[in-house]
């Protein structure tokens, strides 16, 4: 049988080892992405969950292809130009993100077109 010293010399390095490996995964956490992976769009029609890796890498998608405000090699939120209600001069962030996603699916038959397929979280 296994004696109490071997015991208690078993249940230290076991702690020492959980504390270590503990220690390094706070520590070296892994580098944020350049790039967004997944955009949470909170909505009263229900939350819509974008991945931007489906589009760009699955789909060969450009930046300019969704973002068509790019200048300077600077990237700006939807929210930044449209607001939550539009005028005749710039349509809301509603019916800018409906036209942009709608379109493009509808035009590409790829990817979903009606309303619970989008917002279901």
């Amino acid at each position: 049988m296994t004696s109490q010293p071997h015991l208690k010399f078993a249940v230290l390095i076991m702690a020492v080892l959980m504390i270590t490996g503990i220690v390094c995964y706070a520590a070296f956490s892994p580098p944020e992405p350049a790039d967004p992976v997944r955009i949470m769009f909170q909505n009263d029609a229900g939350k819509v969950l974008f991945t931007h890796q489906i589009h760009t890498e699955d789909y060969y998608l450009d930046c300019l292809d969704c973002h068509h405000n790019i200048y300077d090699d600077e990237t700006y939120n939807c929210s930044d130009c449209h607001e939550e209600t539009g005028d005749d001069y710039m349509p809301s962030r509603t019916d800018a993100l409906h036209e942009t996603c709608i379109g493009c699916h509808a035009d590409y038959g790829a990817g979903p077109v009606d309303c619970n397929a989008c917002h279901v979280l």
